[in-house]
């Protein structure tokens, strides 16, 4: 495979609330797709229920080659593909690999402001090792905030000061 059909990941802008449609299309078109979701508890006048929602509103993330940018683009529900200027930008594996790191633990994890500044750190034990991102401290507790540069979004974790190390 040459170097234009490597497989790279991208992030989607995504109409409001197409997040999973995009998903499931681009599932169903055989390209690789990534929604981080939450689960809420959503209240009706009747009922409570709990639901779940894009980690990062609209966004989604798929991994693809430049020979399937047009499929991608022609998903229903898809803004654009995030770059500059007219060219897609790619997302770094390790930053696709620390949110699907995060997915997969059991601890709890929700949207956080991107920040710009903090401390690198990576984490030494637990279900997060090897994980790199920015601490930052709220209250008494500290939280790991894993980024994704190229959208301006994160997610962050509560987790104990002592498993983090400065990277």
């Amino acid at each position: 495979m040459n170097q234009t059909n490597a497989l790279h990941w991208y992030a989607l802008r995504t109409r409001s609330r197409h997040e999973k449609l995009v998903r499931e299309q681009l599932t169903n078109q055989g390209i690789e797709p990534l929604l981080p979701t939450v689960k809420r508890l959503s209240q009706w006048k009747d009922r409570k229920k709990e639901i779940e929602v894009p980690l990062f509103s609209g966004y989604c993330f798929v991994h693809f080659s430049s020979e399937q940018k047009l499929p991608v683009l022609k998903t229903i529900g898809v803004i654009d593909i995030v770059g500059s200027g007219q060219r897609p930008e790619p997302i770094p594996d390790e930053e696709i690999a620390a949110i699907k790191t995060l997915m997969t633990s059991v601890l709890p994890y929700d949207p956080h402001p991107y920040l710009h500044e903090g401390m690198q750190v990576e984490v030494v034990r637990g279900p997060l090792q090897g994980v790199r991102g920015v601490l930052l401290r709220k209250e008494k507790r500290h939280r790991l905030v894993l980024g994704v540069r190229l959208i301006q979004q994160a997610a962050a974790v509560e987790i104990d000061v002592n498993d983090v190390v400065p990277a």
